[in-house]
């Protein structure tokens, strides 16, 4: 994205700001609104074009009726984004918003963005303003590469707070997760909770990249930071070793486009995430994912039989830790009977995970080692049930400034056949879990620095963690980085980054998943000094004391 794109997107956000849109969730859901009423123009002129060389005459795209038919051509944008003043405010509010929202037949996904949609750009001028500015982008010349970074640049104006506990994982932890999991075409990708839709957009990403023929690879910090050390990604590699990538791509290898679009599905209990994610889908190329309003934990949250029924191959979340459910409420089918959402969010991944799929969720390091029933059964359940492939141990940092909470991230797969009988969870425990603890994540733990922590390209365990889980997976699980948990490690060794426990440890320690509890231990040092040396220095302390009291004594007695 070239630098007069992003000066036109701060004047837009400044706009905004300046005429009392100052919530950044609520300014990034209207500026989507008027992108994606561009967008739609645009996309219809292009129909219109087609229609027009293939001798429609401008009536059908070949799969139906334009978007925009003569007698509602009226609700196009260019049509009316010459008008000014409170005629093209209440136009806007009033009429066009109206007409997506009831395209439910023709273009569902288009109604189900606009239903219920408010314009909150009250001020006639203001809403000039950002119309003309975002009229002077010609979004259909720009790569889906380019319109994707756009909204991204928008969605870092979410990193600076945390409006009603919204805000979005870092980069190098949802790249983290993709690559762990790694997803393919014709996987169907799931986040229960997906906020902006980050872990849905870096997920196809990476689809996007395997499937290109010369990827490029990206510092999880943007291309940005390499233009301005001046450096390749190869000279900054050299440099850096640590330093951590993922990669782009445009998939042109992908034969079936509609199979990745339909592939993805996302649910957020907020309508403005949902819009928000649909919109960073869209502008990344994706127009037919799944992403609707619902809540996932409740039997009246809005989920479809269909919905509830649907298992995927790969769930990707970090869902919200806070918060208890009345017992009423909650989905009947989930494999707990807690009130606590960041146990019913993952007895929903478990419960939604397809056989042969795989997962990774971020929770809070309390879901690891909490000794209730409910922390107990569920954790049994994941061992036993499931094959728990790895628990990533997170530095406390990694979400501040607007939270501090130690978290850690569970990956684990479904078997493909399911079995609870005796002699089975016994062979089962012959398994082991890897336990990986990241104390750097190429951010300072410490400072915050314009709302974000400050770089530290060159302290990061992430790309250490990747390589050995790439050669864990590689060797069909077998294996394993690390030493044996309860190993202890000869004086003077380096602290461990990463071990693995037996599975019948971890059953006989009521199923306690803290890496922390079975992290080998370093044996201490054996003093230099010479221990004979040592005891002569006691006793003859241990004399001058017993002097000094008998001398004080007999002061006393005097």
């Amino acid at each position: 994205m070239n630098q007069e794109l992003r000066r036109k997107l701060n004047r837009i956000t400044d706009i905004l700001w300046a005429g009392g849109v100052t919530n950044p969730v609520t300014y990034i859901e209207q500026i989507s609104y008027l992108i994606y009423l561009k967008l739609l123009d645009e996309e219809e002129s292009s129909r219109e074009l087609k229609a027009r060389l293939l001798g429609r005459g401008g009536n059908g795209n070949g799969n139906g009726q334009l978007l925009f038919p003569k007698q509602a051509e009226r609700y196009r944008w260019g049509k009316w984004r010459f008008k000014s003043g409170t005629e093209l405010r209440d136009f806007v509010r009033d009429h066009v918003f109206p007409y997506m929202a009831s395209l439910v037949k023709e273009e569902p996904q288009i109604a189900e963005y606009f239903r219920d949609a408010v314009l909150e750009i009250v001020d006639p001028n203001v809403l000039k303003q950002v119309i003309d500015e975002i009229d002077g982008i010609d979004f259909a010349k720009l790569g889906t590469d380019v319109k994707g970074d756009i909204f991204e640049y928008l969605l870092t104006h979410l990193g600076q707070s945390a409006l009603n506990g919204q805000f979005r994982t870092p980069r190098q932890i949802r790249t983290m997760m993709v690559e762990m999991v790694a997803p393919d075409l014709g996987d169907t990708i799931y986040d229960p909770a997906c906020g902006t839709g980050g872990f849905l957009i870096d997920a196809v990403e990476y689809i996007l990249a395997k499937y290109s023929t010369e990827p490029q690879e990206v510092p999880i910090y943007g291309e940005e930071w390499l233009e301005k050390r001046g450096q390749t990604i190869k000279e900054a590699k050299a440099e850096i070793p640590t330093l951590q990538t993922y990669r782009k791509g445009p998939g042109e290898k992908i034969p079936d486009w509609n199979l990745l679009e339909r592939s993805i599905y996302g649910n957020d209990v907020s309508r403005q995430m949902m819009r928000i994610a649909m919109m960073n889908l869209v502008l990344h190329g994706i127009r037919k994912a799944s992403v609707k309003r619902a809540n996932t934990l409740s039997d009246m949250g809005g989920l479809s039989d269909d919905d509830l029924n649907r298992r995927y191959k790969v769930i990707l979340s970090n869902p919200p830790f806070a918060g208890v459910l009345p017992r009423e409420s909650i989905r009947k089918d989930l494999p707990t009977n807690s009130k606590k959402s960041e146990l019913l969010f993952l007895g929903v991944m478990m419960e939604a995970l397809a056989p042969g799929g795989h997962c990774a969720v971020v929770v809070p390091e309390g879901l690891l080692f909490g000794s209730t029933s409910a922390h107990e059964e569920l954790r049994r359940k994941l061992i036993e049930d499931y094959d728990l492939l790895a628990v990533v141990s997170l530095p406390a940092g990694v979400f501040k400034p607007y939270a501090g909470v130690k978290t850690g991230v569970l990956v684990f797969r479904r078997p493909i056949e399911t079995t609870k009988h005796t002699k089975d969870t016994k062979e089962k425990h012959k398994g082991k879990v890897w336990f990986y603890e990241v104390r750097a994540d190429g951010f300072d733990p410490d400072k915050i620095s314009g709302g974000g922590r400050p770089e530290t390209p060159e302290r990061n365990d992430i790309p250490d963690l990747l390589e050995k889980w790439s050669d864990y997976k590689k060797s069909g699980f077998k294996r394993i980085s690390g030493v044996k948990a309860g190993t202890l490690l000869p004086a003077g060794s380096d602290e461990p980054r990463c071990w693995w426990s037996p599975l019948q440890a971890i059953a006989e320690n009521d199923y306690n998943l803290a890496a922390g509890r079975y992290k080998p231990q370093i044996a201490e040092k054996p003093p230099d000094e010479d221990p004979a040396q040592l005891i002569r220095q006691a006793l003859t302390l241990e004399q001058e004391i017993t002097q000094g009291l008998e001398r004080l004594l007999k002061g006393v007695e005097a």
